[in-house]
């Protein structure tokens, strides 16, 4: 018999089950998105991060405590990449005391830049982020800006042989010194380079991207969000019906998504010091990648928002 007290007990433990049920973080069961690196077939997450900005703080036990959960939620979503360099103030030194605090943080690819005129204080710049991120060996060092590009890639050559580091790599930002750029893609030996590329800023489309495409050069954009200028156009307005059938939930996810959705690209590095918009951007590396005409026509409506 179905009794009262049997009754009693199945209900409670249901309201149990429901209670630990919302304590735990949301798992997603979408499908996880994966990239390759071209030069070594390496499978690798496309949404990264970046911390221009967002880790230049002062290292505090509360700064470093905010961004040790926002990297623990990076690493528990699948992120892998994360961006720096010695250009950005603490940010290096607050992600070594950050990452320290971390457990699962296997995923790691630790990647960073030289930026300095000097090639001798180069050699010191690369030394020093050894030792912020409390790392032995980087995943990735790029010529920041290409200054001094010449001198550092010969460093960065016999880092990679000495295996100090994986792969090496230049930058460019804000859309600039895209013929240097070119000249360095068309001829030289690289393994990843870094530029602007967005839903509103697209001209690496036109060159840069086949470009990387013909060479197997992996790509990271930085500035997915303009500086955080998208949201401003899709402030107050939702997502239309037909987007969210595209499995895409958020505007983050939308800017995100039709960037990873490139063929060419690698990575996406967004950057935040904030929870939810931490978890916003690392859902649109869940799911499906939008097509060549779902791309267009995502791009054709934001325009229209403009």
């Amino acid at each position: 018999m179905f009794s009262r007290r049997n009754f009693l007990k199945i209900a409670s433990l249901l309201s149990l089950n429901l209670f630990l049920t919302d304590k735990l973080p949301a798992i997603n069961q979408r499908k996880i998105i994966k990239k390759i690196i071209p030069k070594s077939q390496e499978l690798i997450t496309p949404v990264g991060m970046g911390t221009w900005l967002t880790f230049d703080v002062m290292p505090t036990q509360e700064n470093i405590k905010t961004r040790s959960i926002i990297l623990d939620s990076f690493f528990k979503n699948h992120g892998s990449i994360i961006d720096s360099s010695p250009m950005y103030g603490m940010a290096e030194k607050i992600l070594g005391l950050s990452i320290k605090e971390i457990d699962n943080k296997n995923r790691l690819f630790s990647a960073t830049k030289v930026w300095t005129p000097s090639k001798l204080y180069g050699n010191e710049q690369i030394d020093n982020s050894f030792k912020l991120w409390q790392l032995s060996k980087f995943s990735l060092i790029q010529v920041h800006n290409l200054v001094n590009y010449s001198a550092h890639i010969k460093t960065l050559e016999k880092y990679k042989k000495e295996g100090k580091i994986k792969y090496l790599g230049v930058t460019t930002s804000h859309g600039s010194r895209h013929e240097e750029l070119i000249k360095i893609m068309k001829n030289d030996n690289i393994d990843f380079v870094q530029f602007t590329y967005n839903i509103l800023d697209d001209e690496a489309e036109k060159y840069l991207l086949p470009l990387a495409k013909e060479k197997k050069i992996a790509v990271i954009i930085n500035r997915p969000f303009q500086g955080g200028n998208l949201f401003n156009y899709s402030k107050n307005k939702k997502l239309p019906k037909w987007i969210q059938k595209l499995d895409i939930n958020s505007w983050s996810e939308l800017y995100l998504k039709f960037i990873i959705s490139h063929p060419s690209v690698t990575c996406a590095i967004p950057a935040t010091s904030r929870i939810e918009h931490m978890k916003e951007n690392m859902e649109s590396q869940y799911g499906l990648l939008l097509n060549n005409q779902q791309r267009r026509e995502v791009k054709n409506f934001f325009k229209k928002l403009i």
